[in-house]
């Protein structure tokens, strides 16, 4: 059996990891999206810069990927843009629910061995696992 390394995989996810340990060591912040998006949403006056640097930096490196000879698939499904409405809302009452989103619970917190980051988790994964499921049975 002939097996190939994912590199690209191997590479993004040194380069998330690596970010979010320089967040974390520099500035004291864990790295979870949803909870540096929301922090814009209701900005605090000493709190605002270090998140919009960010949010740029994930905008900018998904533009300049494609110099670096990474890309998107070339075929992704077709969707309504009400479902993808509805599954955008769904992922925010989730991240709600679950204080946190995967970044923050499954890079950030289980890097620290949180019980609570290893729970949510594992529940992100079974759900998804389903959801797969789900899809391509039904």
């Amino acid at each position: 059996m002939i097996t190939e390394v994912p590199w690209a995989a191997l590479f993004g996810g040194v380069l998330l990891g690596l970010s979010a340990a320089l967040l974390l060591l520099g500035n004291g912040r864990i790295a979870g999206i949803s909870g540096i998006l929301s922090g814009l949403l209701q900005p605090k006056k000493t709190d605002t810069s270090w998140r919009v640097i960010f949010l740029i930096g994930m905008i900018a490196a998904g533009m300049l990927a494609p110099l670096f000879g990474f890309s998107l698939p070339q075929s992704l499904p077709q969707t309504s843009t009400v479902w993808v409405a509805i599954a955008g809302l769904l992922v925010g009452i989730g991240t709600k629910l679950a204080n946190g989103c995967t970044s923050g619970h499954g890079i950030c917190g289980m890097g620290r061995l949180s019980s609570r980051s290893i729970v949510a988790t594992l529940i992100f994964m079974a759900a998804a696992f389903f959801t797969v499921y789900l899809r391509f049975h039904f």
